[in-house]
């Protein structure tokens, strides 16, 4: 309904970005085209990958977390995403900084997900590497999943060797065409496995641009650090075919152009250490 007599806002998306900068495609996080909303981005100084690999952030760069969280808050987003799938290890802690909904990784989705299947379904998480999300089975409590069943419900896949997908660690910009067989490739593989594979979750944000593909290939749901947007979104927006209509303004479909860091203060800035190689994603490349 109408707040004093005004329509609210449309809903629109914070995502907290690591300090690490690259060309990405769209179905990518960091491309704000991948989105049916408005997307707001705050990069953390200093929050680096390997950092997030480790789970443990430096004093200085918490408080920077801290402000980045606040920042987007302030700009009255609808819910707060990660652009790496290893901010899972901060999930605990930011989600209590706010009242806003926090979902850093797409890992999130996983315990509404595997309650849907039957005990002996499994769901496939796809990961960049493989190895290095083996620290996540210490998380399987903050996701609501009980080890023994976390271990039973999920098969986990690196696609480190697909081919073209090295472009991710190289923190280059990955060619789609080159890499969607590979990726296909692997989903099936999966399932000839293990046939009771019945969903994939894709845990690398630089994964969702594949999602179309395996759905097609394989007939399977695919859940990725979009569907986990989305679903959070959803929440506060009109749905125009039911129910009280014409409170919010409708979005007009613009995107906005986004420089890594470019709204950060200049001493935010200094403490970015990867700010040399800044990523603008410009309205050329979204092709409006």
């Amino acid at each position: 309904m109408k707040e004093n007599g005004k329509k609210k806002s449309h809903g629109k998306l914070g995502v907290l970005r690591i300090d690490y900068t690259y060309p990405p495609s769209p179905g990518d996080i960091d491309h704000p085209g991948s989105f049916n909303y408005p997307v707001i981005y705050r990069v953390v100084p200093g929050l680096t990958f390997e950092m997030c690999q480790k789970g443990v952030m430096a004093p200085q760069v918490e408080k920077d977390c801290e402000a980045a969280v606040q920042w987007l808050v302030d700009q009255k987003v609808s819910a707060i995403i990660g652009d790496c799938g290893f901010m899972m290890f901060f999930q605990k802690k930011i989600r209590t900084q706010t009242h806003v909904p926090v979902a850093l990784s797409a890992l999130s989705q996983l315990p509404a997900i595997t309650i849907c299947y039957g005990p002996q379904e499994r769901v496939a998480v796809f990961t960049a590497n493989g190895i290095s999300l083996e620290g996540m089975r210490g998380l399987s409590a903050e996701y609501g999943i009980d080890l023994e069943y976390f271990e039973s419900k999920l098969v986990f896949v690196g696609c480190e060797n697909v081919p073209g997908f090295e472009a991710v660690a190289l923190g280059e910009k990955v060619d789609v065409q080159r890499v969607t067989p590979g990726i296909v490739s692997l989903a099936k593989d999966q399932v000839a496995k293990n046939p009771n594979i019945r969903a994939f979750l894709f845990e690398c944000t630089e994964l969702p641009q594949f999602a179309d593909a395996v759905r097609g290939a394989t007939g399977l749901p695919v859940f990725d650090s979009i569907t986990g947007a989305n679903m959070l979104m959803a929440g506060h927006h009109d749905n125009p075919r039911f129910g009280v209509n014409d409170w919010q303004y409708t979005w007009d479909g613009e995107v906005t152009d986004y420089s890594f860091g470019g709204n950060l203060t200049k001493e935010e800035k200094f403490r970015v250490v990867s700010m040399e190689k800044p990523s603008v994603v410009s309205k050329e490349v979204l092709g409006t």
